[in-house]
């Protein structure tokens, strides 16, 4: 595998404290820095972009992955939370903090396949 491209986002849930909705936001943010369009520079279909999606929150436990992987309508998404990001305590006190998400996306290609 050759990595060909690496891009990052940030994304929040501002009142409700939604992990998951914070990292699909940064997803989101990543894809839209750049029309990745890779496949089609290299001859490769759609599906053999192998993207790796490494998603940083302070409550790893909290995101649902598969809502993730459903952000990309194609290739082969993989991904991976960890500890990170940040977590905003409401002057409020609600219980809810404001989530904030960190998303790096990779994308590789298998340079030596046949049948290209």
């Amino acid at each position: 595998m050759k990595r060909m491209l690496t891009e990052f986002g940030m994304g929040a849930s501002l009142r409700r404290g939604d992990y998951t909705e914070a990292a699909r936001r940064a997803v989101k943010d990543a894809l839209w820095h750049n029309s990745i369009n890779m496949a089609e520079l290299f001859g490769f279909p759609k599906d053999a972009m192998q993207i790796t999606v490494e998603i940083g929150v302070q409550k790893p436990d909290q995101v649902d992955a598969d809502a993730i992987l459903a952000v990309f309508p194609y290739g082969q998404p993989s991904v991976s939370v960890c500890e990170g990001g940040l977590d905003i305590a409401r002057p409020e006190g609600d219980g809810h903090p404001t989530v904030i998400a960190n998303a790096a996306i990779s994308v590789s290609f298998d340079m030596e396949r046949a049948d290209v």
